[in-house]
């Protein structure tokens, strides 16, 4: 194995949870490092002053936005990289409509009859509102919640389910 290196840029919170539990295993064997930085937080000049370092270092990354309200991929990219001209558009990944799609995405049927939520064919247009109106009383939490849907994870089921969340596994070539 290289000793090369991948950093993945997520939001928040919510999205370090998923992208640490189900995306960076999916990279091992191909990096020597894969980390998540969250960068929602952080002021635009330290994001480009990390996007830049990265480069300098050779390693590759991956930035991860949610589309949000923007109408397209391609003016979401277009907002990313006017706002950070380090940003190459191939390495941007745009989560359709927000992360909470992809946490629905990896939940079969079985498993979402298990957390008592209903399953449905398609998760690409779920919202943070929608996600949270369907988290069961039984949960403490919405994180607890989130916690519980990554314990019993079906990456492929995902893939079927979401149409970025198969792009993405598509595009990096993650083996399940």
């Amino acid at each position: 194995m290289d000793y090369k290196m991948l950093f993945i840029l997520v939001e928040g919170d919510d999205d370090k949870r998923f992208f640490e539990k189900i995306i960076t295993p999916l990279f091992e064997g191909k990096y020597y490092l894969v980390k998540v930085w969250k960068y929602a937080q952080q002021k635009k000049e330290k994001v480009s002053k990390f996007l830049e370092s990265i480069k300098a270092m050779s390693a590759e990354y991956i930035y991860v936005s949610d589309i949000d309200r923007t109408p397209c991929v391609t003016a979401r990219k277009q907002y990313i990289q006017n706002k950070f001209k380090e940003v190459d558009k191939d390495r941007i990944i745009v989560v359709i409509r927000e992360i909470e799609s992809w946490y629905l995405a990896v939940l079969d049927d079985k498993s979402s009859k298990k957390l008592g939520i209903r399953y449905s064919n398609t998760t690409d247009n779920v919202t943070k509102e929608q996600f949270n109106n369907l988290i069961p009383r039984k949960f403490d939490s919405r994180i607890d919640f989130m916690q519980e849907i990554l314990k019993c994870f079906n990456i492929e089921t995902g893939k079927h389910r979401n149409t970025s969340f198969r792009y993405f596994i598509d595009k990096f070539n993650c083996e399940v």
